[in-house]
């Protein structure tokens, strides 16, 4: 459970506990000149926030995937029985940004050296993992991974590589999470140490 969910997200809950939904996709999905891509990086607050900071990223959403049930809530899958992950849907503009370029940005915002956790979060929906939709990506997933571990930088990695399964958009009150509540979201986002992690496995400062 994340820290943050104790200061004002359960009353919350009370009075909006709806399932996610796999709806039909916005605009700036389907628009013929964006492309989408899928990551599970723990918490989706903060790894939604991370992808919407780079240029090129269109839209990140918060959602559920690579799992069993459809339409999980949130309350479902936080009691790790569905499979799901926590993961966002981010929409680019391939003419600006690569698939290959994601792929090196979000190693860089996660720690795959740990299994069915990232930070302080812990269980299966909060692994890390990329899922890829087509032959070209499962290609470069599996490229990027292959070339971290040749580095020897980690003797072993835990990120999930899959093909891409049902989207589904969490509840709108996750959506863009750090704008709505940002006290609470920067409060959690430390307490969790995830800056302080990324920079002790990377070397690098963020």
């Amino acid at each position: 459970m994340k820290i943050a969910h104790f200061f004002g997200l359960t009353v919350a809950l009370a009075f909006s506990v709806f399932s996610a939904q796999a709806e039909s996709p916005p605009a700036s999905v389907t628009a013929p000149n964006n492309a989408t891509a899928i990551f599970a990086g723990g918490c989706f607050w903060c790894i939604e926030k991370d992808f919407e900071k780079l240029p090129g990223v269109i839209e990140v959403e918060s959602g559920y995937t690579a799992g069993r049930t459809k339409n999980p809530s949130y309350e479902a899958v936080s009691a790790g029985g569905t499979g799901h992950a926590e993961a966002v849907r981010v929409i680019y503009d391939p003419k600006k940004l690569s698939y290959p370029q994601l792929l090196e940005y979000f190693w860089r915002h996660i720690d795959p050296t740990v299994k069915d956790r990232q930070f302080c979060d812990v269980g299966t929906q909060y692994r890390s993992g990329i899922y890829w939709q087509n032959e070209t990506e499962r290609k470069a997933a599996e490229d990027s991974r292959d070339a971290l571990l040749k580095s020897a930088r980690f003797k072993v990695i835990y990120t999930e590589l899959a093909p891409a399964s049902a989207f589904y958009l969490a509840e709108e009150y996750h959506q863009d999470y750090y704008k709505k509540n940002p006290v609470r979201y920067n409060y959690y986002r430390a307490s969790c140490g995830r800056d302080a992690r990324v920079a002790e496995v990377w070397g690098e400062k963020k």
